[in-house]
């Protein structure tokens, strides 16, 4: 069993505020699609991810199942779980924690969806899966350390999985398929090379993230750094209102979050913002959009307001605008102000045509 002493509490990580924000995001809402930390190395990028997971309320799983079926939803079943239900067996079920599942830097697209041995489906008709990372991976996070460093297949093979929340095994006209809903958090140090455009813009969210230069946060990681190694347990204890607070949060924002809507007026916005920043395809406005109803539903509002905008705006373009070249990665913080600002003060032709009624956007 997981020791929980062992693991820092989210809570206590100073600072990196957008990285903490855009992996909440991606907890109360799996459907962003992931998200993308850039960043040298000792900036808390995997303390965050394994500190994420320790905070998230347990789940219920079928006990003896490799994909980790929720045993209440049908259509979040493998097949061996389909059929023992419809057989009439009682399906075991057991309470967990979340995984954190490391995709190795060298892994084989084997390795990562799984093999089925083709021998047995041939001669006796059975599927016989053996299980990959993905499957491990299943309601769980799947965390890609050096993201830029795998092979651009496997890449693409997780960001489709990561969408589609399925995994899909194909071999001489054999296939078996499993759910595979799992937050997708890569990692890289942009200075180690950089992932293809097409790559980058299937994640949902990206952070930028640097070392802290002011000196009494730093002075204040290394404080909190060395009260936890020295006595684990009592740090945690510490923190533990805040940790419990913070998941309360999160399991309300789930709740709520296909109540939350938004309005003509904020989508308006959201289409402008990606306009004057330059940005290609639909898939930035569909993000901002997905990500400032899950931010307004972590605030406890069911209706999206201009700052969710804002902060939507800085994860999903980040990683999304054209750049020229030797031009640093990231938003311009200033421009995106002037636009929203912009925005406030001169309202656009439409807010005379339209009646302003909430718009009941689909779930996301």
């Amino acid at each position: 069993m997981e020791d929980k002493r062992l693991i820092f509490p989210f809570a206590a990580i100073v600072g990196q505020e957008k990285m903490k924000n855009a992996l909440i995001l991606n907890a109360i809402n799996p459907k962003l699609g992931g998200v993308l930390i850039r960043g040298e190395k000792g900036t808390a990028k995997s303390t965050a991810v394994r500190s994420l997971a320790a905070l998230l309320p347990e789940i219920k799983v079928v006990a003896d199942c490799k994909v980790g079926c929720n045993p209440n939803q049908k259509q979040e079943m493998c097949q061996q779980c389909i059929s023992r239900l419809e057989s009439g067996e009682e399906l075991p079920i057991k309470k967990r924690k979340t995984r954190v599942v490391e995709l190795p830097v060298g892994s084989t697209e084997d390795r990562v969806i799984g093999t089925l041995d083709i021998e047995q489906a041939i001669k006796k008709g059975e599927k016989r899966f053996e299980s990959g990372i993905l499957a491990e991976a299943n309601r769980g996070i799947l965390y890609v350390d050096e993201i830029n460093l795998l092979d651009d297949h496997i890449v693409d093979v997780l960001l489709d999985s990561a969408a589609m929340g399925v995994n899909i095994v194909e071999r001489e006209g054999v296939s078996y398929s499993h759910p595979a809903e799992f937050i997708l958090i890569g990692t890289m140090n942009p200075e180690e090379g950089e992932l293809r455009p097409q790559l980058l813009d299937r994640f949902g969210l990206c952070v930028n993230i640097e070392g802290i230069a002011d000196l009494d946060e730093r002075v204040e990681v290394v404080k909190r750094w060395a009260s936890y190694e020295e006595d684990p347990a009592g740090f945690h204890q510490l923190w533990r209102s805040e940790e419990e607070s913070l998941r309360d949060r999160i399991v309300k924002a789930k709740e709520i979050l296909d109540e939350v809507t938004i309005s003509d007026e904020m989508l308006y916005l959201i289409a402008n913002i990606a306009i004057d920043m330059n940005v290609d395809g639909h898939r930035a406005d569909i993000m901002m959009m997905k990500a400032s109803k899950t931010l307004a539903a972590f605030n406890g509002r069911k209706e999206v307001l201009k700052e969710d905008v804002q902060s939507a705006a800085d994860m999903a373009l980040q990683h999304r605008m054209r750049r020229k070249p030797f031009q640093k990665p990231g938003v311009q913080a200033e421009k995106l102000e002037g636009i929203i600002s912009h925005a406030h003060m001169h309202k656009h032709e439409y807010v005379h045509t339209h009646t302003h009624e909430h718009l009941k956007v689909p779930k996301v």
